[in-house]
């Protein structure tokens, strides 16, 4: 079988993890794809491109951030929290568009301090909330809070990547930060609190130049690997410990809650589905009142 060469983005490994097993299982390669997975930043230093300070106008931050590679033909498919790819499909001067829910339902956790007096998400009036703008820390942080606390009382801001934002809090230049795993295990074994989480889906957005076969075969590969992936997750676990500096935590495969980690196959996205995200983003002043389904979603070519 003939292999076609696929260029993938990967972020962190929570939500790519289907792909980093796909890849080391075989599966891609037994639908005759050679895929390169490409590390999300192109090579750019997270810890050079922190703010002095926390960032608390979302304006003022791409909403691409370190996915932008798109833009630049670096890769034709990447995946993130579906209320920032609509935003990035938004601003999308290639045409890239939304074709499937990801197979990754994340969690994200806010935590503080150990030594904090929050407790509660209403304790969070008014706290800055370290996350990362247009992305899946700073919607869910809105989500989240919205129903405990007045609009005006939420105070998200930008200070980059998890790592970044555990830094941010340790050092008490912010209250609270959002975080995904691995991070929220190590932020509980370093003695932090969550004060609260939840679950939240993410999307799949391709360049319109994307094969369809190609896709098809992707998604075949994608969904063994979620069937591999919970049959037992923890030979993988490997993938988001390395992401972690020893100087930070040292974590093992026992430290994880793994009721943290869901992975479902791929699906399309419906428009019931868009218009309840369209309308709480508009209300948020994060998306242009423009950007409808048709606009945003493109042809689904996943099963």
């Amino acid at each position: 079988m003939s292999e076609a060469s696929v260029k993938i983005e990967v972020n962190n490994a929570v939500f790519s993890l289907p792909y980093h097993v796909a890849l080391e299982e075989g599966y891609f390669a037994d639908e005759g794809l050679d895929v390169q997975l490409v590390p999300a930043g192109s090579g750019r230093d997270r810890d050079k491109e922190v703010p002095d300070t926390p960032i608390e106008d979302h304006t003022a931050v791409r909403s691409y951030g370190w996915h932008e590679g798109i833009e630049h033909g670096e890769f034709s498919m990447y995946r993130a929290c579906e209320w920032g790819q609509i935003r990035r499909t938004q601003d999308s001067h290639e045409g890239a568009q939304v074709v499937a829910k990801r197979a990754a339902v994340a969690t994200q956790a806010i935590v503080v301090k150990g030594d904090s007096p929050y407790n509660i998400p209403s304790d969070l009036h008014d706290v800055i909330v370290g996350v990362n703008m247009h992305a899946g820390s700073h919607y869910v942080t809105l989500s989240l809070l919205e129903g405990y606390l007045s609009r005006e009382e939420i105070r998200p801001a930008h200070v980059g990547g998890p790592k970044q934002r555990l830094k941010f809090l340790e050092e008490g230049k912010i209250g609270a930060a959002a975080l995904m795993e691995p991070w929220i295990t190590v932020a509980v074994k370093r003695g932090h609190k969550i004060i609260c989480e939840a679950f939240y889906e993410g999307a799949e957005v391709a360049v319109p130049s994307m094969n369809p076969d190609a896709y098809a075969k992707i998604d075949r590969a994608v969904r063994r690997a979620v069937d591999k992936i919970n049959e037992d997750i923890r030979p993988y676990l490997k993938y988001m410990i390395r992401e972690v500096p020893g100087d930070i935590a040292t974590l093992e495969k026992e430290d994880f809650f793994l009721g943290r980690f869901r992975y479902v196959y791929p699906r399309p996205y419906s428009p019931e589905e868009y218009e309840r995200i369209y309308n709480w983003m508009v209300g948020w002043g994060l998306l242009s009142p423009e950007s409808r389904f048709d606009a945003i979603v493109g042809k689904q070519i996943t099963a």
